[in-house]
This record gives structure tokens, sequence and C-alpha cells, in this order.
């Protein structure tokens, strides 16, 4: 599994998507993202960072860049996300930030 991350809007999908040699369009049949929002509802993150690995690339927002929220709802949901990326970086084969829409490989190598 190909774990990509980076803040919204940076290309992480068109990336994914180079790197899994597919369409953008096909990318829902080898990959999944948005993951940050299945952390916050989670039981137990080991089991969903199991479950995400499976898929051939893992697509994660950045979380943690900005102000703290106020909300300890939300403060939660975030250190779900964030502990979340750090299993899914464990798991990965290859890890890559995407900033600005050039891929950062920060571990691993990537298919050819």
């Amino acid at each position: 599994m190909i774990f990509i991350f980076g803040s919204l809007y940076s290309g992480k999908r068109a990336v994914a998507a180079s790197l899994l040699r597919c369409k953008v369009e096909e990318l829902s049949h080898l990959a999944v993202w948005d993951v940050q929002e299945l952390a916050a509802q989670a039981e137990n993150l080991v089991t969903l960072a199991d479950e995400l690995s499976r898929y051939d690339a893992v697509i994660a927002t950045e979380t943690g860049g900005g102000v703290v929220p106020a909300d300890a709802s939300e403060r939660a949901a975030r250190e779900a996300a964030g502990r979340l990326n750090c299993l899914l970086a464990e798991r990965a084969s290859a890890v890559v930030r995407v900033f600005c829409g050039i891929p950062l490989v920060i571990r691993g190598d990537l298919p050819c």
C-alpha cells in the first residue's frame, strides 16, 4: 500500500492515479481517501488501519497544521486522524507527501 498525504487540494488524487497508472475516475477501485473522517468514527484505529491497508493506496489530508479547535470532540477527531496517519505510514511500503502537486517520497520506493 502507498500512503499519500498532503494538504487540501494539493493534488493527492492526481498523484495517486499517476502512481497506480489509472485515471482519476478509476481511482475508487484501487484507493480510498478522506480517511480522517473514518478515524473520527472508528472504535479501533488499529483495526481500521489494517482494513485500509488492503487498498493499493490510501490518501489522507494532513491534520494539525492549523489552530487547535476549541471544541473537545473536534480535538479528539483531529487526534484520531493523526494517529491513524501514523498507523497507515507504519503499514505502507511507500509514504508520499504531496505538495503543490509534487510527490515527495518520505519512505520506500514508488512503482516505476
